[in-house]
């Protein structure tokens, strides 16, 4: 069973003073092992151009592979880490073993003999499960492994995690990420990382492989704080957008033509250029599905209101994914909040 953690309310606290003096060794490095000592070579042998990449190489767990964490795992193995995976359906390791990684049959397999384990999956329940399950992470990892959580999940719960973790001797990082599916194929996913500088700096060559905007946000669970914010920006911009298809469609005017070149003035933005397509052609296939975002805008209404800041568009946001998911679109990725513009204004969408 999962330990119970603590409540919202706890979503902030003050930062803590962790940098390590100049020249010497951070208390996070000096925990756990980063790096990986060189096989030795024959004598006389060539010099080794390869040898100070070979040394920054971690052998590392990734717990979830799903849309996202499979291709975060590839690049992993192809940045030359030596990565084991597990997920609940075991046919999601296969882009993984095919880029020469392996996989395990249970978390605690995966774990027990590893530097680093990543975790990617959906909910604040499923973390903490991965983690304080009775077979999870803290029970069968060695003490000293970095944790980082690329999930996201409510800050409070975060935060409790890491106060649980650092007690056992882990070190940990809460780094939810922004990009969709794209973003985590293309290696350029936005990192937004909460804990203490010295773990940052370690792990900034493993957030480097996946990521290209990383950012240390402030301690433990500020990254899902920023997270929180993001998916409040990205469901309005989204809405918008396709509040714009609906209107453009009514008046019949060129739609590729519109959209491009509302691309390219102050309207534009990461979501009209990312989503257009869905909306345009209907195709839905999820890159991040409503469900999550269903889930994220929970996350920002009870934060908010926790810290009793006023958010209506966000409440409006939370209540149009509600009905997203209660019209069955809950598996489609959320550009398809356009089908619910459209039966808003009258479409039968049968």
């Amino acid at each position: 069973m999962a330990t119970t953690v603590g409540s919202a309310s706890s979503t902030s606290r003050p930062p803590r003073r962790t940098r390590a003096s100049p020249g010497s060794r951070s208390s996070a490095a000096a925990r756990f092992p980063t790096t990986r000592a060189p096989a030795p070579r024959p004598p006389h042998a060539p010099p080794d151009r390869h040898h100070r990449r070979r040394t920054r190489m971690s052998r590392i767990a990734f717990i979830g592979l799903g849309i996202m964490g499979s291709p975060m795992s590839v690049h992993l193995q192809n940045a030359g880490h030596d990565v084991v995976g597990f997920n609940l359906t075991p046919d999601r390791t296969a882009d993984l073993i095919a880029a020469g990684g392996t996989s395990a049959g249970s978390i605690a397999e995966a774990v027990s003999d590893v530097d680093v384990v990543a975790v990617m999956v959906p909910d604040s329940p499923d973390v903490q499960d991965v983690l304080t399950g009775e077979d999870g992470v803290f029970a069968s990892a060695k003490p000293g492994t970095l944790i980082i959580d690329f999930s996201s999940i409510r800050p409070d719960v975060s935060a409790a995690l890491a106060d649980q973790a650092t007690a056992h001797g882990f070190p940990i990082l809460d780094a939810p990420v922004s990009g969709g599916e794209a973003g985590a194929k293309n290696a350029a996913l936005s990192i937004m990382v909460g804990g203490t500088q010295d773990v940052f700096d370690t792990a900034r060559p493993i957030l480097d492989a996946v990521g290209k905007t990383v950012v240390l946000v402030g301690p433990h669970g500020a990254g899902q704080t920023v997270k929180a914010a993001n998916q409040l920006i990205v469901a309005t911009n989204i809405q918008a957008v396709a509040e714009a298809v609906v209107f453009l469609e009514a008046y019949g005017v060129d739609m590729e033509a519109s959209l491009e070149v509302l691309g390219g003035g102050l309207a534009g933005s990461a979501v009209l250029n990312q989503k257009k397509q869905n909306m345009l052609t209907r195709t839905f296939d999820p890159g991040f599905r409503i469900d999550l975002h269903h889930k994220d805008m929970g996350i920002v209404t009870s934060a908010a209101r926790e810290a009793g800041v006023v958010l209506p568009v966000g409440a409006v946001m939370a209540q149009l994914m509600a009905s997203a998911r209660a019209n069955g679109d809950g598996g489609l990725d959320h550009s398809g909040l356009l089908r619910g513009v459209e039966r808003l204004s009258g479409a039968d969408l049968t």
